[in-house]
């Protein structure tokens, strides 16, 4: 930490002033489309959805990119990543004045969103030039550039009455690149960046930087965030329009009338943070969440006209709020959200005082991203209910659930903190981990942490482990079943779409179910390795709650058919979100099991997961056929052949289910304190021949389960309209599922090698059978050839897994001779472990490109039979490699599987994905 000491004054409020003004303009231009989209949205014809996502595009980029910035400012400076990002944003605004099309807007959108990252820049440059029992009032001051909103609000409609929105945009950027220059002119580098440059220290790594984001109380902290400054944002960007449509006052009224919220939640901020550093962030906080929570009661009860039967007659009155009242009661809400959000930054240099830029940028990045998602869902919850207060409503819900986890985690760490001195600490009590972490580490150690894991250990595991693994792994379970659900619904959507007014291409439908599998493919690289970093407990329950997004997305996109399309392709991505799942959730698993029963344990949550693929296409076409919802799911839409369809369920369906997976992960499962993995360590892998391999062989098997499931149901609808197909298609991924969990013995038996390539010449059989079906028309004929396909990709599921640690036992003494036996055992078996989670990823691809292979083929020739032979050329060379290289006389494992049985290992019973 920088000597404060040696720092004036003059340069402290240097920095702050300067800070503080380029983050005015920042956040002047990150809510410009609180004013312009008004007049986009009628130039456009946009919907209340549609407006919606427009004006919380730029909230998501600068919200997404703060944790970097956060990062960077701490590494190389605020002095020059400020500028930059400033300049970056002002060119994108600059583009947008030229866009003529709502597709273009949105792209420079993107773009002019990275000015709200300058927010994290600023936090960590500013944190750096005050000593701590400054830094609540000098981040309340810098925080006051939200009056930026303000500006925007006063000015802006003027401009624009006068002179265009593009006028406002090409203004606003002008000033933006003005102030960016000002400010690399005029700033100083922050005075630890100083020291370093001095004394020659490399800036702290990434990895070191991220470390405190796997601490529970950074979530807690980003959920307060979420609410005191993401529903500021978008309440800013959204006042304006209600004003208009509540009040009729015209867009000068309503921007000024709108500012007044701007103007009381940002001026106080300063204030916020002198009240945190006198009296206690966590005091703030409960007066914060306690006067919104009854001024949004308030502000969402909606205007009503009541009739009373009484004695002499019908006696009638009304509620409703107005212009007036509504004015100060939304300045009242601004004025604690301002302190409210002092108070969060309060929090972040004293818990995490080497951290500032990671840690604030996360907690920014968060509450940013509810600038984004809440206008969104404001637009979503005023289509579906028709009730202008449903806003305030949603807002209510959400200060209901921060008040009630902040109470609840402040009295548990009250209690673990009874009987120390807390003279001796700061304003919270929960900080004593933090000032005497030796003498009472065991006393705020949270109880779902395990300190003491020893699996191997035979006393342990009966006495304590096992019942503790067991109930992670139930919990485990129903959430990654839930994750294949969500990632594999296209597959049942794309069916329907047609039917209810969706004019797509084939190709176009196509896409939709093959891009869950490119998003999920890639996400399972870098999901792999969240659990180290944050915690199984905590990453599982986050991962499955992400699954709310495209569960709510789908249900409300498909109610209209003008949805654009490229909404259903970011939807489509989004369910990608559950294929990464299985990597966290595998590696989470695999800690908590002595090497003995991991295999099992791996299976039955990799193999049940898997049937979530099935219990989708078996629900799903079920639940559409009726309101299970009833007004709160939406009307019907009449399909074309006369039905009515309810399709937003195959959406909404999941949500209760993911709720309450969500609150068993966080309630139920516990975290590893030493459950550590270095990806350095693993990386050799890259190095390996036969990781490659069996890349190739497993996106053979499990690539083809996965990529079958994502385009089976719309591909024998297009082959077979006449049939009903999702009344049967579910069953081939029912039969794949179950395969993979029971028939890792076969492996076990025969050898992993000789099974595989049996495996392979068994697809063969099977495309050539779906092939001549295909041309007899014979539906049971070409369901029945897939269901076999289905069930030998399970047995190849187990069988080239079971390949990977055999193949790894014989090659490491041969790369590494230096190494004793001992060694050579713990080399291969991390090796296996890392291949095995990389060849899932690389496998999980195949639910992108076989869709997309069915789809080309069929646009390209009007038949599948090109992809069908594609594959079958496919299997082939699968077949002829795993002979050549492992199964023939002379290869690597074909002595071992015929002159002795098949090691036991961790990774044979099946563990497949």
């Amino acid at each position: 930490m920088p000597q404060h000491a040696t720092i004036s004054s003059a340069e402290q409020h240097r920095a702050l002033g300067l800070s503080t003004f380029a983050f005015t303009m920042c956040f002047a231009v990150w809510t410009i489309f609180a004013i312009i989209g008004i007049e986009i949205k009628a130039e456009l014809g946009l919907n209340d959805t549609q407006f919606g996502l427009l004006v919380g595009t730029p909230i998501l980029t600068g919200s997404l990119v703060r944790l970097f910035l956060g990062v960077w400012a701490d590494q190389y400076g605020g002095r020059i990543v400020f500028p930059l990002t400033m300049l970056a944003s002002a060119v994108s605004t600059v583009l947008l004045s030229h866009a003529d099309s709502y597709g273009l807007m949105l792209l420079a959108a993107l773009g002019l969103g990275l000015a709200g990252g300058g927010f994290a820049v600023g936090v960590a440059y500013v944190s750096k030039w005050y000593p701590q029992h400054r830094q609540g009032a000098a981040l309340g001051f810098f925080g006051m550039g939200n009056v930026g909103a303000a500006v925007t609000k006063f000015a802006a409609p003027f401009v624009m009455v006068a002179l265009g929105w593009q006028a406002v945009a090409q203004i606003w950027a002008g000033v933006l690149a003005v102030t960016a220059v000002l400010f690399f002119v005029l700033a100083k580098d922050d005075p630890d960046l100083a020291a370093r440059k001095f004394s020659g220290e490399a800036p702290r790594g990434l990895r070191e930087q991220l470390e405190p984001l796997r601490n529970e109380q950074v979530w807690r902290f980003s959920l307060y965030y979420f609410f005191v400054f993401g529903a500021f944002v978008a309440l800013a960007l959204w006042l304006p329009k209600y004003l208009i449509g509540v009040y009729g006052v015209d867009v000068k009224a309503a921007g000024m009338l709108a500012a007044t919220f701007s103007l009381s939640a940002s001026v106080f901020r300063a204030y916020g943070g002198i009240l945190a550093d006198r009296y206690g962030a966590r005091r703030i906080m409960y007066a914060t969440f306690g006067v919104s929570l009854l001024c949004l009661f308030m502000l969402s009860y909606p205007s009503t006209d009541y009739v009373i039967h009484g004695i002499k007659g019908d006696i009638h009155f009304a509620t409703s709020m107005s212009l007036v009242p509504f004015v100060i009661t939304v300045f009242v809400l601004g004025f604690f959200m301002s302190l409210g959000k002092a108070a969060v930054y309060k929090h972040i240099p004293v818990y995490y005082p080497d951290h500032v830029g990671s840690v604030g940028g996360l907690v920014g990045l968060v509450g940013g991203l509810g600038g984004f998602v809440l206008p969104i869902v404001f637009g979503a919850v005023s289509d579906l209910t028709g009730i202008w207060t449903s806003c305030f409503a949603v807002l209510f819900a959400l200060v209901a659930v921060a008040l009630t986890w902040m109470h609840l985690a402040i009295r548990q760490m009250e209690q673990k903190a009874a009987g120390i001195d807390t003279r001796s600490l700061p304003q919270f009590p929960e900080m004593a981990g933090l000032h005497d972490a030796a003498r009472h580490a065991a006393q705020v150690q949270p109880a779902k942490v395990l300190t003491d894991w020893r699996p191997e250990d035979a006393e342990f595991w009966e006495a304590t482990g096992q019942r503790i693994a067991n109930r992670n792994l139930y919990i485990s379970i129903p959430a990654l079943l839930l994750a294949f659900a969500v990632w594999m619904v296209w597959s049942v959507v794309v069916a329907k779409l047609p039917l209810i007014g969706f004019d797509y291409t084939t190709d176009q439908l196509f896409w939709l179910a093959a891009l869950p599998g490119l998003s999920g493919a890639t996400l399972r690289i870098f999901y792999s390795f969240m659990v180290p970093i944050f915690g199984g407990r905590l990453w599982t329950t986050l991962s499955t709650a992400s699954l709310l997004i495209p569960a709510f997305g789908i249900g409300y996109a498909v109610q209209n058919p003008d949805t654009p399309y490229f909404i259903f392709l970011i939807l489509a991505l989004l369910c990608g979100l559950g294929g990464g799942n299985f990597a966290s959730s595998m590696s989470n698993i695999g800690f908590f099991f002595p090497k003995a029963r991991k295999g099992n344990a791996l299976a039955l949550n990799g193999g049940l997961g898997n049937l979530g693929v099935s219990v989708m296409q078996f629900a799903v076409p079920v639940v559409i056929t009726s309101g299970v919802f009833g007004a709160i799911g939406g009307d019907a839409q009449l399909a074309k052949t006369g039905a009515h369809l309810w399709l937003q369920n195959a959406g909404f369906i999941w949500v209760p289910f993911i709720m309450a997976a969500s609150l068993l992960a966080w309630f139920g499962m516990n975290d590893i304190a030493d459950a550590k993995a270095s990806f350095a360590e693993q990386a050799v892998i890259f190095q390996r021949k036969h990781n490659w391999l069996m890349c190739w062989l497993y996106t053979g098997t499990f690539g083809s389960f996965i990529g079958f499931s994502a385009s089976l149901p719309l591909l024998a609808k297009k082959e077979f309209p006449e049939v009903e197909v999702l009344k049967y298609v579910w069953i081939a991924p029912l039969v794949g599922a179950i395969s993979r969990a029971a028939t890792g013995w076969v492996a076990d038996r025969w050898g992993g090698a000789r099974v595989t390539f049996w495996v392979f010449v068994a697809m063969i059989l099977g495309v050539l059978g779906v092939v001549h079906f295909l041309q007899a028309k014979d539906f049971a004929g070409f369901l029945t050839m897939f269901v076999f396909m289905f069930l030998v990709t399970g047995v190849g599921n187990a069988s080239t897994f079971q390949m990977i640690p055999n193949i790894m036992r014989r090659e490491v003494p041969r790369l590494m001779p230096e190494l004793a036996a001992a060694d050579a055992t713990r080399q291969a078996e991390k090796e296996a472990g890392a291949i095995v989670g990389f060849t899932s990823a690389i496998a999980a691809y195949g639910a992108f490109y076989i869709p997309k292979a069915f789809g080309t083929s069929i646009t390209l020739s009007g038949s599948a039979l090109p992809a069908l032979f594609g594959f079958l050329a496919f299997y082939v060379s699968c077949a002829a490699l795993t002979w050549w290289v492992y199964a023939r006389p002379g290869g690597m494992l074909h002595a071992a599987e015929r002159g002795q049985a098949a090691p036991t290992t961790p990774l044979a019973q099946g563990a497949s994905a």
